[in-house]
């Protein structure tokens, strides 16, 4: 696994040091997670692997800071974010985040191209953010469907949509959580190749769950968890 020999001269876009996630319930403790130890340099992809109940997307969901540590520390572009307030987190994913779900996670009553303009509203963006939006919808072949509305994409074009939407503030960490789960074969590939090109071309770090070994094949790097721990670093 990696450690602290990291080189000092690229500090790791996330680094997360003895991450343990427990539940209580009145009869007994459920260990989630225990103790993870690892660094992603800036700019890998990195595809997290493992059997259903091995913790996988409550690391994913840890990470993005959806939810809270039961201890343990977790830096994201050299910032903690275990114990920030939930304002504070907010401001922390708008500037450094980005997120494709596998349910795609659209507001049905806005438009593909103001759900892709959503971040930027949210932040209070500068610049051209319309202009921006427009470009990345083009980038997904959708620059017609802009002003449709979720309900009249098909899945795969809706999945599209996320991930124009994940890039708009053009963050330097992507988090995606089964992007392809939700779609055939030929709709997962197309999304697969899109997120992967766009990832190349905007140098950002990518961190995916999947079930798919195909898909994680095409990773820099693969971690498989089991029972909370991380069993194997490839």
């Amino acid at each position: 696994m990696a450690t602290d020999t990291l080189s000092s001269s690229a500090s790791p876009a996330i680094r997360v040091r003895g991450l343990t996630k427990s539940i209580s319930t009145p009869s007994h403790r459920v260990d989630i997670l225990r103790g993870l130890d690892f660094d992603v340099p800036a700019g890998q992809f990195v595809a997290i692997m493992g059997p259903s109940g091995s913790g996988k997307s409550t690391l994913l969901g840890l990470l993005a800071g959806l939810d809270n540590p039961t201890a343990g520390s977790i830096l994201l572009d050299g910032e903690e974010i275990v114990g920030l307030s939930e304002d504070s987190l907010a401001r922390l994913r708008g500037r450094k985040l980005g997120f494709v779900f596998q349910s795609y996670q659209l507001i049905p009553t806005l438009t593909a191209e103001e759900n892709v303009l959503l971040p930027a509203e949210l932040c209070g963006s500068g610049g051209q953010p319309a202009a921006r939006a427009r470009d990345l919808l083009n980038s997904v072949g959708l620059a017609e469907r802009r002003d449709h509305y979720p309900v009249q994409l098909s899945g795969g074009e809706q999945q599209r949509v996320a991930l124009a939407r994940a890039f708009m503030l053009a963050p330097p960490i992507l988090m995606a959580d089964e992007p392809t789960g939700n779609l055939d074969s030929a709709n997962g590939q197309h999304v697969l190749d899109l997120l992967l090109t766009m990832n190349r071309q905007q140098r950002t770090t990518l961190v995916l769950v999947t079930h798919d070994p195909q898909l994680a094949a095409r990773a820099d790097r693969r971690l498989l968890m089991r029972d909370g721990v991380i069993v194997s670093d490839d």
